[in-house]
């Protein structure tokens, strides 16, 4: 039985992906508006995680 691995993705991952800076990134985990979880001292988003924001993102626009 194989289980997938969600891919998790460093802040500046995620910056290229989404087009923000650094601070925009923060504030959105912050506010739990984009999931992370600590490793360590590592920040990780899930890739499930950004495209959840993004999904809820072009919902409330429409």
């Amino acid at each position: 039985m194989t289980t997938a691995t969600p891919e998790l993705l460093t802040v500046p991952e995620v910056m290229a992906r989404l087009k923000l800076g650094r601070s925009t990134v923060y504030d959105l985990i912050r506010s739990r508006r984009l999931t992370s979880i600590t490793i360590g001292r590592a920040r990780r988003i899930p890739a499930d995680a950004v495209r959840d924001f993004i999904s809820h993102q072009i919902e409330e626009a429409a």
